[in-house]
C-alpha cells in the first residue's frame, strides 16, 4: 500500500508542477559533477515525502534505479556512467584546447621585420587556421658561405622553444631536417616531408609543396603564381640576406 501511495503522489506532484529532467537533451551534462556515485545521485533525486510514504530511504533508491516512479527521467547506472565518463572527457578536452601565451607575446620586436611578420602568423599558425613555409637564405654562422632552406613554421613552432627566437637569444636558420635545405658551398641538398607538407622536389615546374589538410599545392617559383589560397610576401629586413613568406590559408578538402 506504502507503495502504491508512494507512487500517486509522485505522479501528482509530477503533472502538477510540469517538470521534466532533460538528461538526454545534454551529452555532456555537467550538472552530474555534483555526485560523485550513482548513489549520491539517487539520494539528489529521494525527497522528504519519499522517505515519508515509503520509510525506508534504501527502497526509495531502488525504486527510483528500477524506473518506478512518477518523475521526470531517472538515469540508470550505466547512462550515469556514461554521461559522467562523456563530461569527463569533454572536460579535459575543453582544458587542452585553452590557448598557451604565445611565444611572440610582450616581446619588443620593434626593428625586427622578420620577426614582427612571424608574430603576427604565430597565433594563426598555432590554431591550424595557416600554414607557412618561411624561405631563407643566410651565410652559415661565422662564415661567408651560404645556406638556404624552406621552413615548416607550425612545425618549428610545436618542436622547439620559439621564445629564444623572438628575445633574439638564438637566430632561426633553415636545418637539415627543414622541407628542404641547401648547401650553397657543397651543394648538398636535402628535402623532408613534415607534418604539414610533403614535397616534390622533382616536379616539371620546379620544387612543390603539398598541404597535407587540403591538398594543395604550393609553388614557390619567384616568376609563378604560388597556389590557391596562397600569398607569396618578401620580407624586407637586414636580418638575412633573403626571407619569403608562403602563407596558406588552409581549407580540408571534402
Amino acid at each position: 500500500l506504502g507503495v502504491v501511495c508512494y507512487q500517486t503522489e509522485r505522479a501528482r506532484r509530477e503533472i502538477s508542477n510540469m517538470q521534466d529532467d532533460e538528461y538526454e537533451g545534454d551529452l555532456y551534462d555537467m550538472s552530474l559533477d555534483q555526485y560523485k556515485t550513482y548513489e549520491d545521485y539517487l539520494n539528489a533525486n529521494i525527497s522528504p515525502d519519499d522517505l515519508k510514504y515509503l520509510e525506508d530511504e534504501e527502497l526509495a533508491r531502488q525504486l527510483l534505479e528500477v524506473g518506478y516512479h512518477g518523475k521526470g527521467e531517472i538515469l540508470d547506472r550505466q547512462k550515469f556512467k556514461q554521461k559522467k565518463e562523456a563530461a569527463a572527457a569533454a572536460r579535459k578536452a575543453k582544458e587542452k584546447s585553452i590557448p598557451k601565451e604565445l611565444a611572440s607575446a610582450n616581446k619588443d620586436l620593434s626593428g625586427f621585420p622578420f620577426l614582427q611578420a612571424l608574430s603576427e602568423r604565430e597565433e594563426m599558425v598555432r590554431n591550424g587556421r595557416l600554414s607557412t613555409i618561411i624561405f631563407i637564405r643566410e651565410q652559415k654562422p661565422g662564415t661567408k658561405k651560404e645556406i638556404s632552406g624552406y621552413i615548416d613554421y607550425a612545425h618549428r613552432l610545436k618542436t622547439e622553444n620559439f621564445e629564444l627566437y623572438f628575445e633574439r637569444k638564438k637566430r632561426l636558420l633553415p636545418k637539415p631536417s627543414d622541407l628542404s635545405y641547401y648547401d650553397w658551398d657543397t651543394q648538398h641538398s636535402v628535402s623532408n616531408d613534415s607534418p604539414n607538407f610533403s614535397v616534390d622536389a622533382n616536379s616539371e615546374v620546379g620544387l612543390l609543396f603539398k598541404n597535407k589538410r587540403d591538398r594543395k599545392l604550393i609553388n614557390v617559383d619567384p616568376n609563378k603564381p604560388p597556389g590557391d589560397n596562397t600569398k607569396r610576401v618578401e620580407i624586407a629586413t637586414d636580418e638575412y640576406v633573403q626571407v619569403v613568406l608562403y602563407d596558406h590559408m588552409t581549407r580540408r578538402k571534402n
